[in-house]
């Protein structure tokens, strides 16, 4: 039986994919990249902060250094960081409020599991870190998503096995971390018909039979 859940954040929980673009695109812009587009952006859904910076890189003709592109990344990070100053409850997607009640009121615990560092942030200026029982992200994270590491750490730290947690998830790299780490998932988003979950759903907004999914 499902005694946990374990939320992606971006594109699941909350919606910050604008900033990230334009967080990138800005990078791009500075390193006289001037053809990364929102197609490029979707190659970075799921993955780690490295991972992405290479899908930049790739656009370009210059090689940098590991130390160089440690600080592209930091650089990236500022330019993301400078723009969620103006994030509140209105970047929640709809249905992830009632979700996260109705999920508690069943004494169920709540996790999160995301490459993002900023997750604890994101979650304070949303006004969703109150429902929250851990967080997993790239702070405590040495290995990006298809790798299980984000959703085995969450799951130690909710004190549940890996059968006893289901992931809610809108990446494929997601999923396939998921299914990694040995656990049930909740495919969402645009591409959910496309993840392989076990479950799918167009997002927390759907009329989920969550009981269904609990056992």
């Amino acid at each position: 039986m499902i005694r946990g859940i374990i939320f992606d954040l971006d594109g699941v929980l909350v919606s910050t994919d604008e900033l990230h673009y334009r967080a990138w695109k800005r990078l791009a812009e500075d390193l006289g990249i001037t053809n990364f587009t929102k197609s490029d952006n979707e190659k970075q859904r799921g993955v780690s902060r490295m991972a992405s910076l290479e899908i930049v890189l790739d656009k370009g003709t210059v090689s940098y250094s590991e130390e160089e592109k440690l600080r592209l990344a930091e650089r990236k990070n500022d330019y993301y960081k400078e723009m969620l100053g103006s994030l509140d409850e209105g970047a929640v997607l709809a249905g992830a409020f009632d979700t996260l009640k109705w999920l508690r009121e069943q004494q169920l615990v709540i996790g999160v599991g995301s490459a993002s560092k900023n997750t604890p942030m994101i979650l304070q200026k949303t006004g969703l870190a109150p429902y929250i029982d851990e967080v997993s992200c790239g702070l405590d994270t040495t290995l990006s998503k298809p790798h299980p590491e984000v959703f085995q750490i969450a799951a130690h730290k909710l004190k549940l096995s890996a059968g006893e947690c289901l992931v809610v998830e809108d990446s494929a790299a997601g999923i396939e971390a998921a299914k990694a780490a040995g656990m049930k998932s909740l495919g969402v988003g645009p591409y959910y018909q496309s993840l392989g979950a076990t479950y799918e759903a167009t997002g927390l907004d759907a009329p989920i039979v969550w009981e269904e999914l609990l056992q």
